[in-house]
């Protein structure tokens, strides 16, 4: 089953972590104690409304504050795909987490409040995301039971935000009138806009297309890690972790260790769930050879006739996301 990794962008109070809670429990995962904990700190903090915003925020000064500050990863799946959620943080201060969470997601959600309509922050993220090239972005205009699920509100925001989007690298931009409190066009189609002819937000995440998104032709899988267990059951075991970055990989297939040069084959390739047929990005796999030769943290394996550039110059376009008085 496919993944898709998105992440949540947008200003403060905008609705993102509502918005990843409503997900999570129209979805169904959520647990039964996660769900009472976040019903009776809600009543606690004297909220009319289960506050679904507390299955993302769980440091406490983000619970105290009512916003985000880490990135806060969530996991859920529907019978079509399974998901990735990165719950950045919109204030500016802590714009750095907010590129964390993004950095490696293949889908941008950037809310937008209906009622302020596109503030300084908004664009700061979509232009991080156009930053970082996620080729997928959708503008989810939150709040609309707030000013009557108003159809000239919600165009108003989508044509200020596509005039802004033209100066930026967004090969695909979305627009999705929702509201994350209620639920209104989050899983399923609300009733009370009409006139919108679109898909819910979930729909469109499990139908977006991200296979042509990503290079499977230059196979390429950095070593992070040597597996030695070293263990009666898994005395001989050697396997190398990493993601793949690029390409497929099968058992059977030739490979070549950079910078050593070695060759070998692939014996076998494991996931959390066991062996697999095939290993494709962004998959995080265990890579066994079936030769015994020296590879180290840091080496990469690809194939002979398709390697990587050798170079001793890089040019680079840097984002510098510290203070300025560190450079």
């Amino acid at each position: 089953m496919e993944f898709l990794r998105f992440a949540t962008a947008g200003s403060v109070d905008d609705g993102k972590s509502t918005l990843i809670g409503r997900l999570l429990y129209d979805t169904k995962s959520i647990f039964q104690d996660q769900l009472e904990s976040v019903e009776a700190t809600s009543k606690q903090m004297g909220n009319e409304h289960t506050n679904l915003a507390l299955l993302t925020d769980g440091l406490r000064a983000e619970r105290e504050q009512g916003i985000t500050i880490d990135v806060a990863y969530r996991y859920f799946a529907t019978p079509k795909r399974k998901f990735i959620i990165a719950d950045t943080p919109g204030h500016i201060q802590y714009t750095r987490n907010m590129v964390t969470g993004a950095s490696t997601a293949d889908l941008v959600l950037v809310l937008v409040d209906a009622r302020h309509g596109v503030v300084e922050q908004s664009r700061r993220h979509a232009f991080l995301a156009s930053l970082l090239r996620i080729p997928h972005l959708v503008v989810c205009v939150n709040k609309m039971d707030l000013i009557d699920y108003d159809e000239k509100a919600f165009n108003a925001v989508k044509e200020e935000f596509r005039n802004f989007a033209m100066k930026l690298e967004i090969s695909d931009l979305s627009f999705v009138p929702i509201s994350a409190l209620h639920g209104d066009n989050v899983v399923e189609r609300s009733a009370k806009m009409p006139w919108y002819e679109g898909s819910s937000l979930l729909h469109h995440l499990e139908e977006v297309h991200i296979a042509s998104d990503r290079n499977l032709i230059d196979a390429r899988f950095p070593v992070q890690y040597v597996i030695r267990p070293q263990s009666e059951e898994h005395h001989d075991y050697r396997g190398y972790a990493g993601t793949v970055t690029g390409g497929v990989f099968k058992p059977g297939d030739e490979v070549v260790v950079l910078p050593s040069g070695f060759t070998s084959t692939v014996a076998s390739i494991d996931s959390y769930d066991g062996p697999i047929s095939e290993a494709f990005g962004p998959m995080s796999v265990t890579m066994r050879l079936t030769s015994e030769i020296d590879i180290s943290r840091g080496d990469m394996i690809c194939r002979p006739n398709n390697q990587p550039t050798v170079s001793q110059d890089l040019q680079a376009m840097v984002c510098w996301m510290s203070e300025s008085t560190e450079l």
